[in-house]
């Protein structure tokens, strides 16, 4: 039985959520891909941050256009489902990273948060 590739496993490289908020006010900021489930991303995302569920990363990654000349950070709550995101991206010549901790990191070192879609 093939297991589906977004299944958390390991560890990937991080970014601490002090250290993305600092990033992000950078003259080339990391790209941010979130993801949770849209629900979880009305429900409070950091600003710049595009939602593609971990489920429809793969299908959807030609379509983001993402910059290869830029880092990639993964987000989700728990620092959880970015790890196979991380992978994934990876695997596809991107530099890809995971905010250490998720959302929940972010929230906890009261950095700013988005609500809506």
């Amino acid at each position: 039985m093939r297991l589906p590739w977004w299944l958390p496993f390991g560890s990937v490289p991080e970014l601490l959520a002090p250290a993305l908020s600092q990033a992000l006010g950078e003259p080339a900021p990391p790209q941010l891909v979130d993801v949770r489930t849209e629900r979880e991303f009305a429900a409070g995302h950091i600003e710049g941050a595009i939602s593609v569920p971990v489920t429809e990363l793969a299908a959807r990654l030609p379509r983001l256009q993402l910059d290869a000349g830029r880092p990639v950070v993964l987000i989700c709550l728990t620092a959880h489902r970015s790890i196979p995101a991380v992978r994934l991206l990876r695997g596809h010549g991107l530099e890809a990273l995971q905010l250490a901790g998720g959302m929940l990191a972010w929230r906890a070192a009261g950095l700013p948060e988005r609500r809506g879609a």
